[in-house]
């Protein structure tokens, strides 16, 4: 018997307690976060009474039950938030942008204190889980000189979600643009300085 429920799907790949959808030319909804943005104790206990299991099919409801609580605590500014530090969101906003055009197309970001969103459409032959390795441990590295630290500084997972039509976009790109807004760090979402809507602003 098959004890990965993913290892048969084209696309699909498992690691730790998400499922990762990795192909080229679909547009992705990436969320990455520093280490201790959610404590772990907590997602262990939303796991159980969830009755997660990593047998569950990548569209059971359980897991977006999952990620709506972890997407919950995020925004209520838990952990050391090294990414609101403006030195260090400028060295993860570069990271994004580094290869704009190039291996992805970057379609919607912004930076929060203790997490990143974006929406990424991959380009043939750069795999996401490779560009996203790339870009935490490039941002990490540079974020660690500046703080003077050591240490883990993104936590090793991402969550990632595949647009599924324009109406997906469009609300996927509002959630992220009015991030800032919601967790009320700003009155509205142009004035985050961090995100795509700033820019579009200019």
């Amino acid at each position: 018997m098959n004890e990965n429920p993913l290892s048969d799907s084209p696309g699909w790949r498992s690691r730790g307690y998400l499922p990762h959808f990795d192909q080229p030319d679909l547009i992705q909804s990436i969320t990455i976060r520093l280490y201790d943005a959610v404590p772990t104790y907590l997602i262990e206990q939303w796991k159980k009474e969830l009755s997660w299991s990593k047998r569950m099919p990548p569209k059971d409801p359980r897991r977006a039950a999952l990620r709506k609580q972890i997407e919950t605590y995020e925004d209520t500014g838990c952990g050391a938030c090294w990414l609101g530090d403006a030195r260090i969101a400028q060295i993860v906003e570069s990271s994004l942008l580094r290869f704009d055009g190039e291996r992805y197309r970057l379609l919607a970001w912004c930076i929060m204190p203790n997490h990143s969103h974006s929406i990424l459409e991959i380009l043939e032959g750069w795999p996401l889980d490779a560009e996203l390795h790339s870009l935490k441990s490039y941002s990490a590295h540079k974020a660690n000189e500046i703080l003077k630290r050591s240490g883990e500084f993104w936590f090793r997972e991402y969550h990632d979600r595949y647009i599924r039509d324009v109406a997906h976009f469009v609300a996927a790109s509002e959630y992220i643009e009015n991030n800032p807004a919601k967790a009320k760090l700003v009155p509205r979402k142009e004035l985050w300085r961090w995100s795509s809507a700033w820019r579009k602003d200019r």
